[in-house]
């Protein structure tokens, strides 16, 4: 760990000058899930030209790279530094809660960069910030992502853990951060059909189980890249309490907003995810 903070401490123009040497190595002679990436982009874009689809899948493929080192980066990034390069463009959406004791539940999607939102918000919004995560295979990587997203007080949460955290932590004023646009594979997972990106998709039903729980209302984080390195989040507002066991306007509209995104910036999102590998309909 301690070479990885050493690397993390370089300035950010060779950060970027590593990122550029990656992308060749990734794209060009690795070839790092280049089939899948290409299927994905296909399937999600049906009326776009072959050239159309390879300027994205190559930005896309800095984008990743470029990712790679910010995650770096932010083990040791200062609170001043980070809080210049992600910008929440309307907090006010989700102050207004907050500051009046309302606790929220917040969902992202996998936007580069998703982890500089979390971690940025944990400082930047008022109230408490608590994340559901997964934990990796892998000791290192769980270590150092966790590292990394709670430098600022963040409270993480592990995912088969969350009914039991809603309830001991309920008295906390505090924003639940979750990214949930990525596939569902475990069998006990409650899942929910519907048209994504022109295929058929199911999207975990967690976030919806989280706002029946806790009947807090729902906003979305649409993290849009300005320029390298720097980042504008707008909070979109989902939905509203009280919520009944039926309510699909929570994950419906999610699933339109993180379309909408995509469509703004196709290359920003993380298509090297197997998200389509199988069929639970």
């Amino acid at each position: 760990m301690m070479l990885v903070r050493m690397m993390s401490r370089l300035p950010f123009g060779v950060l970027y000058a590593i990122s550029d040497f990656l992308f060749v190595v990734t794209y060009y002679f690795i070839r790092y899930r280049r089939k899948l990436v290409w299927k994905n982009l296909i399937n999600a874009f049906p009326l776009k030209t072959s050239d159309e689809l390879r300027r994205i899948e190559k930005e896309f493929y800095r984008n990743l790279c470029d990712y790679g080192v910010e995650m770096l980066k932010l083990l040791t990034i200062s609170q001043q530094e980070l809080g210049k390069r992600v910008i929440f463009k309307n907090p006010e959406i989700a102050n207004k809660y907050i500051l009046a004791g309302q606790s929220l539940l917040n969902l992202a999607s996998h936007h580069f960069n998703w982890e500089w939102l979390l971690t940025a918000g944990s400082f930047s919004l008022p109230g408490e910030m608590d994340f559901v995560y997964q934990p990796v295979n892998s000791d290192f990587f769980d270590r150092f992502s966790l590292l990394s997203r709670t430098r600022f007080g963040a409270h993480a949460i592990k995912r088969d853990a969350v009914a039991r955290e809603m309830v001991k932590r309920k008295n906390v004023v505090r924003n639940i951060a979750l990214v949930g646009d990525q596939y569902p594979g475990y069998g006990h997972d409650k899942k929910f059909p519907t048209t994504f990106m022109h295929q058929e998709t199911v999207f975990f039903y967690g976030s919806v189980q989280i706002a029946l729980l806790t009947q807090y209302p729902v906003m979305y984080y649409a993290m849009r890249k300005v320029r390298r390195g720097f980042y504008e989040a707008t909070i979109v507002e989902i939905s509203e309490p009280p919520y009944d066991k039926d309510n699909k306007t929570i994950i419906e509209k999610y699933i339109r907003e993180i379309e909408k995104l995509i469509h703004e910036d196709p290359s920003a999102w993380l298509w090297s995810h197997n998200r389509w590998k199988k069929r639970h309909l």
